[in-house]
């Protein structure tokens, strides 16, 4: 706990009251205009989409990672059943890990400690809540306007199903039907052994590489499941994840360069 005076009085200033500032999250209903400006300002912007899949535990890890870099801000959006497996407490938490972290470093190297970002969690709801009249702002455009990058992490079979067949059902989907194909998209298969095997899985998968353009990541090889099976199927490595955000980062800023 700190004190700061002014003018003969005390202000207190608590960890928890740092922490709320650093976690400002974006503003409801959100508008890709007043979080992005017109010009390039060094800012990489992901969208990361979570599913129903066990996988979705790792998103916290994800986070952790990514707001350790400055450059580089995240919002969430997260089907109804991958909230099972995370919370908006929980991502809360990762980001306040990564505060630290950064707080230990600039003090260990002597420099200006950076701010991180909240990183909010959009669910159905929010999309419904926010919208009350023609004209106000649609959740999943504004998203598709603010992303620089779209990561579907995890995917799992059924939303893999819904991709290919374009439907429209939730926020998640409705996001991704509505993306520009200028704008980068990961997709990170994560389901059991005998899901994975199906043979609409293969061709699921086509559609989403060759006709989307999406880049498909994982799943792993043969190996145990959550559930116990054992074969491919398990979501590709979150670090790994975490090295392609920043792979398609590096190439974006090499194209600005350019």
């Amino acid at each position: 706990m700190s004190s700061t005076h002014h003018s003969g009085h005390s202000t207190t200033t608590t960890a928890t009251d740092t922490l709320q500032t650093i976690l400002t999250k974006p503003s409801i209903p959100f508008t890709s205009a007043s979080d992005r400006p017109d010009k390039p300002d060094g800012i990489f912007r992901v969208v990361i989409v979570s599913t129903g899949s066990v996988a979705s535990v790792k998103i916290p890890d994800i986070i952790s990672a990514l707001s350790k870099d400055p450059s580089v801000a995240v919002q969430i959006v997260a089907t109804k059943s991958s909230l099972h497996f995370y919370s908006q407490e929980q991502v809360d938490q990762a980001v306040q890990s990564a505060q630290v972290t950064a707080e230990a470093d600039a003090e260990e190297e002597q420099t200006t400690r950076h701010e991180v970002r909240g990183v909010k969690v959009w669910t159905d709801a929010d999309e419904w809540s926010d919208w009350k009249q023609i004209g106000d702002p649609i959740l999943h455009i504004e998203l598709r306007r603010w992303a620089d990058l779209v990561v579907v992490a995890p995917c799992s079979a059924d939303m893999l199903a819904k991709i290919a067949g374009g439907l429209c059902d939730n926020l998640a989907t409705s996001l991704l039907r509505a993306l520009s194909p200028s704008t980068p998209t990961i997709l990170c298969p994560a389901m059991n052994t005998h899901m994975y095997q199906h043979p609409l899985t293969a061709d699921q998968l086509r559609v989403a590489e060759e006709k989307l353009g999406y880049t498909i990541s994982g799943p792993q090889g043969a190996g145990l499941l959550a559930c116990g099976d054992e074969g491919p199927g398990k979501m590709t490595d979150w670090r790994e994840i975490v090295r392609l955000i920043l792979d398609f980062k590096a190439k974006s800023e090499r194209c600005r360069a350019a």
